[in-house]
């Protein structure tokens, strides 16, 4: 049985991170409009859409770096700056509240005059209630002058169709391998990663930390060895599925052992019973233990 591991790493956090890997064509696009933004009015909402873990936010704080004038003129909202009706930060939020852009909102009226370019950076629009974004809504219909707004979303059809249509939308694909593996060396300079952990990552660099710290790995290799094997019971199913259960960042890993099995017909199924978790409040092990006996039925 996969232990979970005591590794714990430490990233930068995305403000504090200047080295981009990966993305040169979506970086490569906006300097392209910020330089001819005096002949040609660059879009003053741009959305960098893609998969959790690929630098979308270390992209975006690198472009609003570059765009800002003075402090003041740059404004943050996300999970960490979030704050309850009385002003207080939300240590314990599962979402972004109205109070949190309503805050913003006022910051940037009494913020300085200067000429220079202001910058709001929203990380991310998954994470604001209905509520915070209309709030938004409203400030995108008409967006202050030389303002550029920066929207990180995991999940595009997530996104308000009113807020999307108000944006430059830029799908940042996965990192490549070996992108990854440059991450890799740089931030798990004593970790050994192979390429089976690599592929599992579907191009998240972020995925990888937690696929090591989870032991998700092994659980992998547990979870094709358990359907394989004509001899597995039930038990042994349900044992893989409670270690998978407490770490949602690897249901994704059932997808990964469908397509290693060539099992495109079941992928409907196991897509919907993983949206199901936190749909219907479904128990996680239950629902997992599903689609991995579906895979064996398969075989």
């Amino acid at each position: 049985m996969a232990k979970k591991k005591t590794n714990v790493y430490e990233f930068p956090n995305p403000i504090d991170n200047d080295n981009v890997i990966g993305h040169d064509a979506t970086m490569a696009a906006f300097l392209d409009a910020w330089e001819k933004r005096n002949t040609h009015p660059i879009h003053p909402v741009w959305m960098l859409t893609g998969p959790r873990g690929i630098g979308k936010a270390t992209l975006a704080y690198k472009i609003a770096k570059m765009v800002y004038g003075n402090v003041g003129d740059f404004f943050i909202i996300d999970m960490e700056r979030n704050i309850d009706k009385d002003g207080k930060i939300k240590s314990d939020g599962k979402s972004i509240s109205v109070y949190t852009v309503r805050a913003t909102i006022e910051k940037m009226q009494m913020s300085s005059m200067s000429g220079e370019w202001r910058v709001v950076l929203i990380d991310s629009v998954d994470e604001l209630t209905v509520a915070a974004e209309n709030a938004i809504l409203k400030l995108l219909e008409e967006p202050p002058a030389k303002t550029l707004f920066l929207l990180v979303t995991h999940q595009l059809s997530a996104v308000l169709p009113t807020v999307r249509s108000r944006a430059r939308v830029e799908k940042m694909r996965p990192l490549s391998m070996d992108c990854l593996r440059r991450l890799c060396a740089r931030f798990m300079p004593d970790e050994v990663i192979d390429d089976e952990t690599l592929r599992l990552a579907n191009g998240s660099f972020g995925r990888i930390a937690g696929i090591k710290q989870s032991g998700g790995d092994e659980i992998y290799q547990q979870i094709i060895t358990v359907v394989s094997k004509q001899n597995s019971t039930q038990s042994d199913i349900m044992a893989v599925a409670r270690q998978i259960a407490p770490y949602p960042e690897l249901y994704g890993m059932l997808l990964d052992a469908i397509a290693h099995f060539g099992l495109a017909e079941i992928y409907p199924f196991a897509t919907r019973a993983i949206a199901d978790i936190n749909r219907v409040n479904l128990e996680p092990e239950i629902a997992i233990f599903k689609v991995i006996e579906e895979i064996k039925k398969c075989l």
